[in-house]
């Protein structure tokens, strides 16, 4: 069985970041890959200004605001 999960360095400990469907005691092999913060920025900088003038921020503002006085529960009933 080969699995790929995220997990996160914390304490000198990998903590997964899913669940693992692995029986108590279970030994496994670990391939590190670290994901680079850097490259997620650099991603972020090169997509910065490609939307603009493809959305109506105002009328989204609009919208969000008018969805929020939907009610989506029931009535208590009395």
């Amino acid at each position: 069985m080969t699995e790929t999960i995220r997990a996160r360095m914390r304490g000198g400990v990998l903590e997964p970041l899913e669940k693992m469907d692995l029986p108590e005691g279970a030994e496994v092999y670990v391939t590190i890959k670290l994901i680079s913060a850097r490259g997620n920025r650099d991603a972020f900088r090169r997509a910065f200004g490609k939307w603009k003038g493809t959305i109506d921020a105002e009328a989204l503002i609009r919208n969000i605001y008018a969805d929020r006085l939907i009610s989506t529960r029931p009535e208590p009933k009395l």
